[in-house]
């Protein structure tokens, strides 16, 4: 070949990798950091769901899931900019809204109905809220229970002032309860199945708010307010895969917690698949939608329980349309 015939040649292949190499950086994913309430349990088995089958990809994201520390820690990562999206309890939007004006709403909701609870063993003789006073009680430091748990005591009846909290590691709390250290703890209904295994032979007791006339929406999906005006089809292509997920998990609990277990082999599956099917007894119809009535029905229960400083309303705190 004449070095004019290589050279064509050389151009022309040059060309196709320009040309290749430029399409893949036109449908490059978007990156995105998801941050969750707290640590990796089976009741988040969902987005690992969307993650293994694909969901994420075909709306053209690139997801990576790291775990939170509470719900408060994922408000603040999400505002930050740490996380572009997050996974936080309405109670913690409000408080952190309503006292540190923290940039955040909720863009879908998962838990409809609140899922908080103070677990105690059958054995302490604690059989209702009242039983609480005089008690020890514990949970992780950015933990929605204990938060919100003035609201709960109001709610109940109950003199709050009656009763101690203390803050301990996550890992720490089903041994505290066991061993009596502490005579309940902060967990969300959704941990029952992993909590009552590590509590076996002893069983344990759940002493809900909701049981208390607490009807507030629990956790729901994050975004800071700056992605949702700059990238508001980014949170909703985040939001329809997560939902798809989401319905995927509630119809075959199972799967879900086959899926979570691969991704995370420290989460036992049955247990995964256990507080899967508690998440969708939680969820409402339709999936992920949020109700301002509801909304502002979540921030007299909080404001009543909490002198906030500035005053919040649903708009500051939720953005509809992000929900299919």
């Amino acid at each position: 070949m004449h070095g004019s015939g290589k050279l064509c040649v050389s151009l022309m292949f040059a060309a196709i990798c320009v040309c290749a190499l430029g399409q893949r950086n036109a449908e490059a994913a978007d990156k995105v950091t998801f941050v969750t309430d707290f640590g990796y349990n089976g009741r988040h088995a969902y987005y690992f769901v969307a993650l293994e089958k694909g969901y994420y990809a075909r709306q053209n994201l690139d997801v990576q899931i790291v775990r939170g520390q509470g719900s408060a820690d994922a408000v603040k990562q999400v505002a930050a900019g740490t996380a572009q999206i997050g996974f936080a309890d309405t109670a913690a939007v409000i408080l952190g809204r309503g006292n540190d004006q923290i940039p955040t709403k909720l863009v879908a909701i998962v838990y409809a109905k609140p899922p908080h609870a103070i677990y105690v063993l059958k054995e302490s003789g604690i059989a209702k809220p009242k039983d609480l006073e005089g008690k020890k009680l514990a949970d992780t430091a950015f933990s929605a229970v204990p938060k919100l748990f003035d609201a709960y005591a109001k709610a109940a009846n109950i003199d709050a002032s009656k009763v101690t909290w203390l803050v301990a590691a996550a890992d720490t709390l089903p041994g505290m309860l066991t061993t009596g250290r502490a005579d309940g703890i902060g967990q969300f209904t959704v941990g029952e199945p992993l909590l009552a295994k590590s509590a076996a032979p002893k069983q344990v007791l759940a002493l809900s708010y909701a049981d208390a006339g607490l009807d507030l929406y629990g956790n729901g999906i994050i975004a800071s307010d700056g992605i949702i005006k700059s990238n508001p089809d980014l949170v909703r292509r985040f939001v329809t895969a997560t939902m798809q997920g989401l319905k995927d998990a509630i119809a075959n609990p199972q799967e879900a917690g086959a899926i979570m277990n691969k991704h995370h082999r420290e989460v036992d599956a049955d247990v995964a698949a256990g507080e899967t099917k508690i998440v969708g007894t939680l969820t409402g119809q339709p999936l992920g939608v949020l109700d301002a009535g509801r909304v502002k029905k979540a921030i007299e229960i909080v404001s009543g329980a909490y002198t906030l400083k500035f005053a919040v309303t649903p708009e500051d705190i939720y953005a509809p349309g992000f929900v299919n």
